[in-house]
C-alpha cells in the first residue's frame, strides 16, 4: 500500500483552508469555488484512500463561514463515504462548527447529521470564521495555530 502524504490547501477568497493528515481532517473557511469538482476531487480521493487504509482515531472538522450548494454536495459525499464504512464507527468523529447566530450553518450541520449514521457533533462557536486570527478550540490547528 502506498504511503498517504498529508494534503494541504491554503484558503483564498473563494476556497477554504484544508488540512488532511492521519488522525485529523479539517476543512474551514468560505467555500464558493468556481469549479467545486476540481477543488474537492483531490480532497475526496485522499479521504477515500485514508478510510480504506489503516485507520486510526480521527477527528473530521468542518467550519464554514459560507458554503454554496455545489460545495455542500461535495461535503455531503465526503461525509457519506466516511459514514458508509461501518467498521470505522468507533474511530471517527465528525465536528460541524458554526458561528454563533448563524442559523443557516447550524441547520445545514443538523441536516447533514440526520443523513448519516456516525458520531456527528454540531457545535456553536463565537466569531470564528469572520476573524481569520480566531480559531475554534478543537480545530485550531486548521487555522495554522497550535495548542
Amino acid at each position: 500500500m502506498k504511503e498517504l502524504l498529508p494534503y494541504k490547501a491554503d484558503p483564498t477568497k473563494r476556497t477554504p483552508k484544508i488540512n488532511l493528515e492521519r488522525g485529523r481532517i479539517c476543512i474551514a473557511g468560505r467555500s464558493i469555488p468556481v469549479n467545486p469538482g476540481e477543488f474537492y476531487r483531490p480532497v475526496y480521493d485522499w479521504i477515500v484512500d485514508y478510510i480504506h487504509g489503516e485507520i486510526q482515531d480521527t477527528s473530521i472538522e468542518f467550519g464554514f463561514e459560507y458554503i454554496n450548494t455545489s460545495s455542500t454536495k461535495w461535503v455531503y459525499n465526503i461525509i457519506k463515504e466516511i459514514a458508509s464504512m461501518r467498521e470505522l464507527a468507533g474511530n471517527i468523529r465528525i465536528y460541524w462548527y458554526y458561528d454563533k447566530g448563524d442559523d443557516d450553518m447550524c441547520e445545514l450541520g443538523l441536516i447533514l447529521r440526520s443523513l448519516v449514521d456516525c458520531q456527528f457533533f454540531v457545535i456553536e462557536v463565537e466569531n470564528n470564521f469572520r476573524n481569520p486570527e480566531a480559531s475554534f478550540t478543537i480545530g485550531s490547528w486548521c487555522h495554522g495555530q497550535t495548542g
